[in-house]
């Protein structure tokens, strides 16, 4: 099959189109053939060698996490998929034609949902969702921001603190007020006003896919007993703040919760916006471009 390989730590440029040996389904996993990927932070990260410290890679490697495609076979004790099935989930090795996932991290495409732009969701949908139930446990009536809430795993967040019957309060740039009105949020704060930051009273809990010196200030917006759960980890000043609760949120696969958030997309309940689809040969030109960040979802596409 054809895959991305990366071969050593560096910039975009070393992400290399090539040949590699078909993987096999083992017991409990389903070998997919990817119709589409996408590329998320964790991609180009681990690519740079920036979290090699923490997460090595055995090179070389296959990057991706995000899998939208049809099962090809499926190994022995898998249940419920069959050969022909629409699936999606996070899985390993995704920048490639076939890859291999666990069963329990699959889940059926909804019907009306595209099969291949379902790639730009198993993630972000994921981590979003996960920041408010794991991280926050936001409850009905209570207030939340979100930081960074136009972004793929804000809009997650916004979405699910919303269904959780919280107050949500959205921090986006100035630039962005006008269009997170669309995010049916309570309030649209302007995340680089000073003036709309003094002015911010105390939440519950922050939801935070920001950081750096916005997540210190938003940290002591945060009640006594209050949760600050952030997907990059404790703002550099938590220590001043040992009465508010620290969360760090690493997403981890939920078939359901996906099927669910899923189910949402193809009801237009919930919108992750898609920016562009490139081939899997180029996926180094589309890490480069998300690595910019400012745009929506950059697909993957195999055939």
């Amino acid at each position: 099959m054809n895959a991305i390989v990366l071969h050593e730590y560096g910039g975009p440029k070393n992400l290399k189109y090539e040949q590699v040996e078909d993987p096999v389904a083992g017991e409990g996993e389903v070998l997919v053939r990817v119709m589409a990927s996408s590329v998320n932070p964790i991609d180009y990260k681990l690519r740079s060698g920036a979290m090699k410290d923490f997460w090595p890679l055995e090179l070389p490697t296959i990057l991706g996490r995000d899998i939208s495609g049809i099962v090809r076979e499926v190994g022995p004790r898998v249940s419920g998929f069959a050969p022909g099935d629409r699936v999606m989930g996070v899985g390993n090795k995704a920048y490639a034609e076939l890859a291999v996932v666990k069963a329990s991290d699959l889940a059926h495409v909804p019907e009306k949902l595209d099969l291949v732009e379902a790639a730009a969701l198993p993630l972000v949908t994921a981590t979003g969702e996960q920041l408010i139930s794991r991280g926050t446990k936001i409850q009905s009536g209570q207030t939340v921001l979100i930081t960074g809430a136009m972004g793929s795993v804000g809009r997650s967040a916004v979405w699910t603190a919303k269904k959780a019957g919280a107050v949500v309060i959205v921090g986006v740039r100035k630039s962005k007020v006008k269009d997170a009105a669309s995010l049916g949020a309570d309030e649209v704060l302007a995340l680089d006003d000073a003036k709309a930051m003094e002015k911010l009273g105390f939440v519950d809990a922050v939801a935070d896919t920001v950081g750096g010196e916005t997540a210190e200030v938003l940290l002591g917006k945060v009640k006594q007993g209050g949760v600050f759960a952030s997907v990059l980890g404790e703002p550099g000043n938590a220590k001043m703040h040992p009465t508010v609760k620290i969360e760090y949120v690493r997403a981890v696969p939920d078939a359901g919760m996906l099927k669910t958030l899923a189910e949402d997309v193809a009801a237009g309940r919930l919108i992750i916006p898609i920016d562009r689809m490139v081939s899997l040969a180029d996926a180094g030109e589309a890490q480069a471009a998300a690595e910019k960040g400012g745009i929506g979802k950059v697909l993957l596409l195999m055939s």
